[in-house]
């Protein structure tokens, strides 16, 4: 019998997180029977002890937030991805001890609208300005051709999408919140905002609208999900976002591909249907 393999994702708060859910159903089928993935409450200040005190029956993490940022001092290398945004969500243990930061957030995004036959855009809108509005960002610039409108609720968060569109090469342009609505002519929205931001939007939603990417999960449909499916829209939600992401962190860290993504998904929504 071969020694056992540890994975597990880290962050704060962490008891929600369908990542277990997803690792373990991926461990299942493609038979890696030593395989385990757990999940740990761990801030910012805990990190670099938790981190430290790793043996080598680990094969990588997955971060969520506080600690996309927090993790980098701490590794060895990061990807070209990664960098872009500042931010990692995986890292890689090597069999040489080595600790390899990236990001699969972005690629995850760029998946997930693929499978929906998504693949390039002339011009997108993002709701919202926090990190998973930077990953977006970074996924809009190998697929969308034209300007980005990002609706926000402060000067401050305009200039910070702003700096981001210009170290990623994106024409990023910026709206007031009040405005929100005007997005819904772009061909693709992506939604970024905690739950309950964007109800009030919902019932602006007329016409044809082209694709909404709405990266909550829970509750799902969304007010404004359900609002755009009733007018014939396409919608992603979260999931897609989570099961994409995790389908390339199980290739990096087992070694194996392709990842099971059809056996995730569907761990992934029993799972849903079971939390009240």
């Amino acid at each position: 019998m071969s020694n056992p393999s540890r994975a597990a994702v880290l962050g704060s708060p962490i008891a929600h997180s369908l990542s277990p859910v997803l690792h373990r159903a991926a461990y299942a089928a493609l038979g890696l029977d030593t395989w385990s993935y757990d999940r740990f409450e761990v801030d910012e200040a805990a990190l670099p002890g938790f981190v430290a005190g790793l043996d080598d029956s680990w094969r990588g993490l997955s971060l969520t937030m506080p600690l996309k940022r927090a993790i980098i001092p701490l590794l060895d290398e990061i990807s070209d991805t990664a960098s872009s945004v500042e931010a990692v969500n995986t890292v890689v243990l090597t069999e040489d001890g080595r600790r390899v930061g990236d990001n699969t957030d972005i690629p995850g995004f760029v998946a997930a609208l693929r499978e929906r036959g998504v693949e390039k855009v002339e011009s997108a809108a993002i709701l919202g300005a926090g990190a998973t509005a930077s990953s977006a960002l970074a996924a809009l610039a190998r697929i969308c051709s034209g300007p980005v409108t990002a609706y926000v609720r402060s000067e401050a968060r305009a200039e910070e999408m702003r700096g981001w569109g210009e170290r990623l090469g994106v024409d990023v342009r910026t709206a007031e919140w009040g405005s929100a609505a005007e997005a819904f002519a772009s061909p693709l929205v992506i939604a970024t905002t905690p739950a309950g931001a964007t109800d009030a939007l919902a019932p602006d939603v007329t016409g044809a609208p082209g694709t909404l990417f709405d990266v909550l999960y829970h509750p799902w449909p969304t007010p404004l999900a359900a609002a755009w499916s009733a007018r014939g829209g396409t919608v992603l939600g979260g999931l897609d976002l989570l099961v994409h992401q995790a389908v390339l962190q199980v290739e990096q860290m087992t070694g194996r591909a392709p990842a099971p993504l059809a056996v995730m998904r569907r761990a992934g929504e029993k799972a849903l249907a079971s939390t009240p």
